[in-house]
């Protein structure tokens, strides 16, 4: 099979070679119906345009790079998949970098990498989102960046989502159910995440009127293993929870898997409740009711601020999106 080529495209759609390159690079003053026609002849011949041309012409890669520090790969992929969809839709290709942000070298590493591929703007994932030094460095350097769920947005482009009165929105579901015994596995403090969800916690407990209880509180880092830990420190308490908040899906699946190791029913003897709803919070039993955290969606979002920046097509913004929340059978009434 012959591949299809740039001045293919421009003799079907009736057009110029320059059209489709601006089509192709969703360059503005091309009128809506030329575009559409453009595109269906791309799509009819399907034409993929050569990266290697392309950056000769405009001098850019047309690669987005994925950063990110993050011990949840179901968290990732999501993330990866909510990038790549962005990227198809234009044009671009994805490049996928897992870094050690706790290294001294870190900055010096990730500007090698950059270095050497030269992407044409950046998603960061927490907490690389909010590493000072290599935040710092990007804008020496004016690298184009957008961040997902940064802890300090101000001059930042990409996602955030309102996790702190999700969290809150979840110690108030454990209310409902007469619980006031409720613990909490904290994420990482280096996350945002980690941050807003410990005081969406402490803001549920508050509004229904429950002090805090220090034994209650229990350091995670956003893993399964971490959550097991966590939670059989919190399970041998003399005064054990009713109800165990986890601040990611991993641990409170770490979570069910300690109280079935010490002979306790979910959710007869203890509710546990997670965040994020990843797909593995439908795959364990029982199904752990969680808040809906749309990590794809939050993917794309960043990436489509991100390539307007580097476009010039309008005004790049930090966006919000919803949560919602997910009943299922991991949480019931208080024994």
């Amino acid at each position: 099979m012959m591949r299809a080529t740039i001045d293919d495209v421009a003799r079907v759609a009736g057009t110029s070679r320059k059209t489709v390159s601006r089509v192709l690079n969703n360059e503005p003053n091309v009128r809506e119906s030329t575009r559409r026609q453009v595109l269906d002849t791309i799509s009819a011949l399907k034409y993929r345009p050569l990266t290697s041309a392309r950056s000769l012409a405009t001098n850019r890669s047309f690669m987005v790079g994925l950063l990110y520090d993050n011990r949840s790969p179901s968290y990732i992929m999501e993330v990866q998949a909510g990038v790549l969809e962005a990227c198809e839709a234009q044009h671009y290709s994805m490049m996928v970098q897992p870094l050690v942000s706790a290294t001294p070298d870190f900055v010096e590493r990730t500007e090698d990498i950059l270095s050497r591929h030269r992407p044409d703007g950046l998603i960061l994932t927490p907490p690389i989102t909010d590493h000072p030094q290599l935040l710092d460095s990007l804008r020496r350097n004016d690298i184009p960046f957008a961040s997902i769920a940064p802890i300090h947005a101000k001059g930042c482009i990409g996602v955030v989502l309102r996790e702190r009165e999700a969290a809150a929105a979840m110690v108030a579901h454990l209310v409902s159910l007469g619980h006031r015994r409720i613990a909490h596995i904290l994420g990482d403090p280096r996350h945002g995440a980690g941050i807003w969800r410990l005081a969406g916690y402490r803001d549920g407990l508050r509004h229904a009127g429950l002090k805090e209880n220090p034994a209650y509180m229990v350091q995670g880092q956003f893993s399964f293993e971490s959550g097991v830990a966590a939670a059989r420190r919190l399970l041998a308490l003399r005064q054990r929870p009713s109800a165990i908040f986890a601040a990611d899906d991993d641990m409170a699946i770490g979570a069910i898997w300690a109280a079935s190791e010490a002979g306790l029913a979910v959710p007869g003897d203890v509710s546990i409740c997670g965040f994020d709803d990843t797909t593995l919070a439908t795959q364990v039993w029982p199904p752990l009711t969680t808040v809906h955290q749309p990590v794809r969606e939050m993917g794309r979002r960043a990436t489509e601020e991100l390539l307007r920046r580097v476009h010039g097509k309008g005004e790049a913004a930090m966006v919000e999106v919803d949560y919602e929340m997910c009943i299922r059978a991991s949480t019931a009434p208080a024994p």
